[in-house]
């Protein structure tokens, strides 16, 4: 539910910057001068989904490091976090083909690196689910470690495009370090050989 409730606020963003009318049937258009740094309002919608697509897959892949390191492991926190990596990073896609078209999807090597990460997010997302997992087997783990290849493809296709991107570098980075297995086996037995501490009153 926390993750479904942060997921969707950021669509109140986007929403406050279309205009919808019912006065002559269904009218939709965009709020003029919605972009604060002074581009058009289309392009900051762009902007703003492409921010969340990356976000939430940086932080679907540092949930195996976080497991590592602090031994929590939700299941279902990680299916609604994968689920809203896809659906922004398709949100981000629809409004960049609204934006400059299909055919624009080719004309720059940072914008098919984009197209092949979202290809790849659609067979993530219709597994994302128990079905899935007990009809694939082990399959489905295989499946879904496509996902590290969509945040490559998608960083790649974010410092093409001159944008903040260091800090997710730098967080899937560590991700990477923390999953090679020798690191790997001396954190989980580091955290597992730690006394929990004690309390201890007065006598």
């Amino acid at each position: 539910m926390v993750v479904a409730i942060l997921a969707i606020f950021p669509l109140f963003i986007l929403g406050s910057m279309v205009n919808v009318s019912f006065t002559n049937g269904l009218a939709i258009s965009l709020v003029e001068d919605g972009s604060s740094e002074g581009g058009s309002t289309i392009g900051m919608m762009y902007h703003i989904s492409g921010e969340f697509a990356i976000r939430w897959m940086t932080a679907v892949l540092s949930l195996t490091p976080f497991y590592i390191l602090f031994g929590v492991n939700k299941l279902f926190v990680r299916q609604a976090m994968g689920i809203s990596t896809a659906l922004w990073s398709f949100l981000h896609f629809i409004i960049f083909l609204i934006a400059e078209g299909m055919l624009e999807t080719f004309t720059q090597v940072n914008y098919i690196a984009g197209f092949i990460a979202v290809l790849i997010l659609i067979p993530l997302f219709l597994t994302s689910n128990r079905k899935s997992m007990k009809k694939l087997r082990s399959k489905w783990k295989k499946l879904q470690s496509l996902a590290y290849l969509a945040i490559i493809l998608s960083l790649l296709h974010v410092v093409l495009l001159e944008k903040t991107w260091a800090i997710y570098a730098v967080i899937v980075g560590i991700g990477f370090v923390i999953r090679i297995p020798i690191v790997k086996k001396k954190l989980i037995g580091f955290r597992k050989g730690r006394k929990p501490l004690r309390v201890v009153g007065r006598q």
